[in-house]
C-alpha cells in the first residue's frame, strides 16, 4: 500500500532517466511503481532505491502485460496519480527515412507510440481517481516539427506522433484535473544518449525535467511541451 503518498508509475524504469525519475519522485514523497519487462532487473532496480519504491513487471508493447498491470495497480492501490510514459527504444541516428527498414520503424511505433497510449488508457481509469492526476510523455526535442532534420527516422516519426497524442489527449481531458504534458529530458548521459553523448548532462538534471511535470500544482499547464520548465517548440 501507498501508506496515503500518491502513487505514481515510471515505466522503463529499471536504468537510465527512468530509474533517476524513481529515486527524485520516491524523495518527493511518492509511493513510486518502477516498470520494467524483465522482473529480476526490475526488482534489483527497486531494491536500489529503497522501500518506497516496487517493481511492476510492465512490457508497454504487450497489451496483456499492460493490462495485467494495471489490474495490479487496482488491486494493490486503487488509484494512480501520476504516469510517466518514459519507455522507448531505436534511436536510430544512423538510419534514413528513404531507405529505412519499416520493420524498425513499426517496432519503434509499437512502443514509443502505442505503448504510451496503450498504458496511459489502461491507467486513466485510475488517474481520474486521483484529485491530482498527471501524465507525462517523456518525449524529445528530435519529434519537433519545427526544429526536425533529415536521418533518426523511427526516433523522430514516433516522438512527433507521441507528441500529436499528447495534445490530442489534454485537450479531451481539460477541466477533469488531469494535467497531460510532453516533456524533452534533453541529452543526457543515459539510456539512449549513451554515456558518451556529446554535449549531454547529468541524468539527475534531464530526470528533473520531467519530475517538475509531474509536480505541477492544479491548475497548472497541460497539454504543453517543455524542457527544464520552459516551452520548446513543437
Amino acid at each position: 500500500m501507498s501508506d496515503g503518498r500518491p502513487v505514481a508509475l515510471v515505466t522503463g524504469a529499471n536504468r537510465g532517466i527512468g530509474h533517476e525519475v524513481c529515486r527524485q519522485l520516491a524523495a518527493r514523497g511518492f509511493t513510486v511503481l518502477l516498470g520494467a519487462r524483465d522482473p529480476r532487473k526490475g526488482s534489483d532496480a527497486a531494491a536500489a532505491l529503497g522501500s518506497h519504491v516496487h517493481p511492476l513487471v510492465l512490457d508497454v508493447a504487450d497489451h496483456g502485460s499492460v493490462a495485467a498491470a494495471a489490474r495490479r495497480v487496482e488491486d494493490e492501490f486503487g488509484r494512480c496519480d501520476a504516469l510517466v510514459n518514459n519507455a522507448a527504444i531505436n534511436y536510430d541516428w544512423d538510419a534514413f527515412a528513404h531507405s529505412a527498414d519499416l520493420g524498425i520503424i513499426q517496432e519503434s511505433l509499437d512502443t514509443n507510440l502505442l505503448g504510451a497510449w496503450d498504458v496511459t488508457l489502461a491507467f486513466l481509469p485510475l488517474l481520474r481517481r486521483s484529485p491530482h492526476g498527471r501524465i507525462v510523455n517523456v518525449s524529445s526535442q528530435a519529434g519537433s516539427l519545427a526544429t526536425m532534420g533529415g536521418g533518426t527516422p523511427a526516433y523522430h516519426v514516433s516522438k512527433a506522433a507521441l507528441n500529436a497524442f499528447t495534445l490530442t489527449l489534454a485537450d479531451e481531458l481539460h477541466g477533469e484535473g488531469v494535467l497531460v504534458n510532453a516533456v524533452c529530458p534533453g541529452w543526457t548521459y543515459s539510456g539512449e544518449g549513451g554515456m558518451g553523448a556529446p554535449g549531454g548532462r547529468p541524468v539527475d538534471e534531464g530526470a528533473a525535467s520531467i519530475v517538475w511535470a509531474v509536480v505541477l500544482p492544479d491548475g497548472g499547464p497541460t497539454g504543453g511541451f517543455y524542457r527544464d520548465g520552459r516551452p520548446i517548440p513543437w
